[in-house]
């Protein structure tokens, strides 16, 4: 069994401080690829916090490529190449204009949901009905959370089980908060009520193709989003 020493979080941003802990465990190597991370309740009790803010770490490192999660298995260190590759892309998806960001998912992004709807499990597929389910539930109070899109197209890219994917998907996620232009963006469209529900349907349909298996449809119904999405962005 793997033995370290984790210091007690203060109250500021635990899930950062945990993250940075795990993180450091794995880059100096006392985790390597394929160790089993410490259960969450164990993870609990060696940083002094409740299961939440471990939750929104682990859930980080699996969303930067360090970690996957398999059901009733626990969680692992992965490859770490992947995160490499994210962080390479991530520099230069940094200093590149939405319009090129909208260009480049309207390419990628249906490639992606065709290996999703040919490669997803059953979990992944239950994962993905859970994210839908919650934007369900924000679209019925009338609210557009940028944090559960971004999560819902992340799961696609895991579902394909492709790391690439997966790394330009977390990558497109950090730029698109990091660029300020892309609240005014979301102002004008998304979180609009006339485009709300509309969006939140062209989601669902996405994800029903994929539950079905059917890569053509999840195809064309991601090609319709990313369409009408660059349309939205870029009304007059």
């Amino acid at each position: 069994m793997i033995v370290i020493t984790f210091n007690t979080v203060i109250s500021k941003k635990l899930y950062v401080q945990i993250y940075e802990q795990i993180l450091s465990g794995i880059q100096s190597g006392i985790f390597q690829v394929g160790d089993k991370l410490p259960s969450e309740r164990e993870l609990c009790i060696h940083f002094g916090v409740s299961r939440a803010p471990v939750r929104q770490a682990l859930s980080v490192l699996e969303m930067n490529g360090f970690i996957s999660s398999r059901q009733g298995d626990g969680v692992f260190v992965k490859d770490t190449q992947a995160a490499v590759i994210k962080n390479v892309l991530e520099t230069v998806v940094e200093s590149v204009s939405p319009e090129d960001i909208l260009e480049a998912r309207l390419v990628i992004e249906p490639l992606i949901v065709k290996f999703a709807a040919l490669r997803a499990t059953d979990e992944d597929i239950e994962d993905l009905n859970k994210i839908v389910r919650e934007m369900e539930i924000e679209t019925q109070q009338g609210i557009y959370a940028p944090e559960t899109d971004e999560e819902l197209h992340h799961g696609i890219a895991k579902a394909s089980h492709n790391e690439l994917f997966i790394a330009f998907m977390s990558s497109i996620g950090k730029a698109m908060k990091q660029q300020k232009i892309w609240t005014f963006l979301r102002d004008r469209s998304v979180t609009h009520p006339d485009y709300r529900e509309t969006n939140f349907n062209e989601h669902k349909q996405i994800i029903e193709a994929i539950a079905s298996r059917n890569e053509k449809e999840a195809v064309k119904k991601m090609t319709l989003h990313m369409q009408e999405l660059q349309h939205r962005y870029w009304k007059e």
